[in-house]
């Protein structure tokens, strides 16, 4: 205790209001503020002078007598938007950090918490009074950013993120807005001055229903995978996650929403199951290897063996399929072998020179190329098994593996 009390005696040495005082032994006990702390040490210390007030602190420089204006401020700065938790964070002048440290060591005191610290949870104390919403520090809807310097706060909303899953029912369009190659995105010739390559997307079709619905400022969609723009999403649908940012409203009635995106898409895509979500699930989903099942149509060039047609499943099932980079990507991804399995392959249909597929694969696993072979950058694969060339005619994707392998055929 009495090397606690010297360091006390030797920081009131120079003017220190309670709250600064208190800081230096905020670690020593809890259930009671900084203020309160430094008044108990001030009383203990012989000689020590009264409390100056934060306005004469050689530390604050009068910052806390400043606390109630912080959090005025803050809780105007946030008036129109929607939420239920918040954080508050502080820009201090560096000068006074510089003196806290300063302090820290001439007096060696070891148990202490910082002045942007105590401020953050000060100025959080009178925003949870006055908004009565409670803080969260792990992840809050609302952000309060309070430049002390300058008498000015920032906020950060979080973003909106909205699960569900959908259906492209179109061979048409894409899943994702699609720059224009040429201009990327700033409107020439090529594109009509429309910046994209394709007037509507998946993602064109759903996020700006959720981001109006949120009255938010930019929408964002995250799926799992993508397939091309002539193949369908069928079956249970692909899970993603819209996020918006900056929303205004975080309270939606999700089935009014999905209503919504399925009257006016115009029979191109169809959503159901949403649902609020989150940051974390959002990375989950785009990180995420579940198999899918596919429904392949293909033509043969000539008459083929049925006996070899039979044989296809036996010969992908025992051979794990090697992928080179298709020619129709190599412009804009790396060349480079990737090994997948064939986890089931059923004929469902032989109709002449024509075939129809399930097909079961890993993630990722390229369905045109395992059919066609693409000039050989594909093996084991379809035309080689059968020995007669073929094109693929169209495919679907029928099942997303995230909800298990049943339900599909």
């Amino acid at each position: 205790m009495s090397e606690r009390l010297d360091i006390a005696v030797r920081a009131l040495q120079r003017p220190l209001c309670d709250h600064c005082l208190g800081r230096l032994f905020a670690k020593l006990s809890t259930g009671m503020t900084n203020n309160q702390r430094g008044a108990i040490i001030r009383a203990i210390a012989a000689d020590a002078p009264g409390d100056p007030g934060s306005a004469g602190c050689d530390v604050c420089k009068g910052l806390f007598d400043e606390i109630p204006k912080f959090a005025d401020i803050a809780v105007r700065s946030s008036e129109g938007f929607e939420f239920s938790t918040f954080l508050v964070g502080t820009k201090v002048d560096s000068e006074l950090l510089e003196k806290e440290e300063q302090l820290w060591a001439d007096v060696g005191a070891k148990e202490t918490e910082t002045l942007k610290s105590e401020l953050n949870r000060e100025i959080g104390k009178q925003v949870e009074a006055r908004l009565q919403k409670p803080v969260e520090f792990t992840n809050p809807d609302m952000v309060y950013l309070v430049d002390t310097r300058f008498d000015r706060v920032e906020t950060s909303v979080t973003p909106l993120f909205v699960y569900g899953r959908d259906r492209k029912l179109s061979r048409e369009i894409p899943q994702t807005r699609w720059p224009c190659r040429d201009c990327r995105g700033k409107g020439c010739p090529r594109c009509d001055g429309k910046g994209v390559m394709y007037e509507k997307s998946v993602q064109d079709l759903t996020g700006p229903v959720v981001m109006r619905h949120a009255e938010g400022e930019e929408d964002f969609f995250h799926g799992m995978g993508r397939e091309d723009i002539d193949a369908r999403m069928l079956g249970n649908g692909r899970p993603f996650v819209v996020e918006v940012r900056k929303p205004r409203r975080r309270t939606l009635d999700l089935a009014k929403v999905q209503d919504e995106i399925n009257s006016s898409s115009g029979g191109l895509v169809e959503v159901e199951g949403l649902r609020p979500s989150s940051r974390t699930e959002m990375r989950a989903i785009k990180e995420s290897t579940h198999p899918k099942t596919y429904r392949v149509r293909v033509r043969f060039q000539q008459d083929f063996d049925d006996r070899k047609v039979n044989d296809i499943g036996r010969v992908l099932a025992e051979n794990p399929i090697s992928q080179q980079t298709p020619n129709r990507v190599s412009h804009r991804r790396a060349d480079l072998e990737r090994i997948r399995t064939v986890r089931s392959f059923k004929v469902e249909a032989v109709e002449g020179r024509e075939a129809v597929f399930v097909v079961e694969a890993d993630s990722g696993t390229y369905i045109k190329e395992l059919m066609h072979g693409d000039g050989g950058r594909t093996k084991p694969n379809v035309a080689d098994i059968v020995g007669v060339p073929c094109e693929v005619l169209s495919l679907d994707v029928i099942w997303v593996g995230d909800q298990g392998a049943e339900g599909h055929g």
